[in-house]
């Protein structure tokens, strides 16, 4: 009965033992790189404080003060302890509209990078399993977005649809989206010819089951590590879109759209533009820092010993 049990219970352990020691060996060589622990633990502070805005932002993103006019941060002379980093020219707290921009910017970020990870996986998957004239045509397509310039080329498409939210989330997924597509395309055509895939087309699998579920789960750490990436130039992207008043407008609390009201005031007030340019500087470097411990982490030619 003793035996019986144990046997089970080594059984039932058996299918998670796997994932556990691949978890424990990604976390390990991630973990090596300090510099991605502390962007990762800084990155999910700032997903806390957008989530949980609401509660941590001592007042509304846009109730004025209309006595506390640019006032200074609270450690400078004729600053007020209940507007620590100050106010702006209309008297709304600067603190409270960084924490409920940090919101808009990583919304911004997240949904530029599933519009331009999904639509460049469908892309590069076609241009790599079928290759030939489908390979050619996607392939110049994504060879003419990437000869402009990605600001220049998401202002021309911003122009064309209007200023706004959505629209500049739209074209920066559009200039965003051909680097998924040629990596997706790179890793495609590396994986086609392997003895799994082979196999698998022998057994009468279909184009579909293919592409999607023999060859795709294979491709997707190179993704991984592009879509951190694409995350920090969405954000900035989306900030420079701003700040030329071609992305959200105002009184959205965006960073990008702060700085833009707040130029006028550089050297009046320069906290008003430097604490949007920080949130902006700390939040990318962050998740830049995140993706370069997820490319030591996934790509095993460079995990370090």
């Amino acid at each position: 009965m003793t035996d019986q049990t144990a046997g089970e219970t080594t059984a039932a352990t058996v299918p998670s033992g796997p994932k556990q020691r691949a978890l424990a060996e990604f976390w390990h060589y991630y973990s090596m790189n300090t510099g991605a622990v502390i962007g990762l633990v800084v990155f999910i502070l700032l997903v806390l404080v957008a989530i949980f805005a609401p509660l941590v932002a001592p007042h509304l993103p846009d109730e004025q003060f209309r006595d506390a006019l640019l006032t200074p941060p609270a450690w400078q002379e004729g600053g007020k302890s209940t507007f620590i980093l100050g106010t702006d020219a209309v008297g709304r707290d600067i603190l409270s509209r960084l924490i409920f921009g940090a919101r808009y910017s990583l919304f911004i970020g997240f949904i530029v990078v599933v519009f331009a990870l999904s639509s460049g996986i469908v892309l590069g998957v076609l241009a790599g399993y079928f290759r030939g004239w489908v390979d050619a045509l996607i392939m110049r397509i994504m060879d003419i977005i990437l000869a402009f310039p990605s600001l220049l080329l998401a202002l021309v498409l911003v122009a064309i649809l209007g200023p706004g939210l959505f629209n500049a989330m739209l074209a920066i997924a559009l200039v965003l989206q051909p680097h998924f597509a040629r990596l997706t395309r790179a890793a495609v055509m590396a994986e086609k010819n392997r003895e799994y895939v082979v196999s698998a087309k022998v057994a009468g699998a279909s184009h579909l089951r293919m592409m999607l579920v023999t060859i795709l789960p294979n491709c997707v750490a190179p993704l991984i590590v592009q879509a951190t990436m694409s995350f920090s130039n969405a954000i900035l992207e989306a900030a420079a879109l701003g700040f030329l008043g071609m992305g959200a407008q105002p009184p959205t609390p965006e960073w990008g759209t702060m700085l833009a009201s707040a130029r006028e005031f550089i050297l009046r007030a320069p906290w008003v533009v430097t604490f949007p340019g920080l949130a902006i500087l700390i939040t990318v470097l962050a998740i830049n820092l995140i993706g370069d411990g997820l490319r030591d982490a996934l790509d095993p030619k460079l995990k370090r010993s």
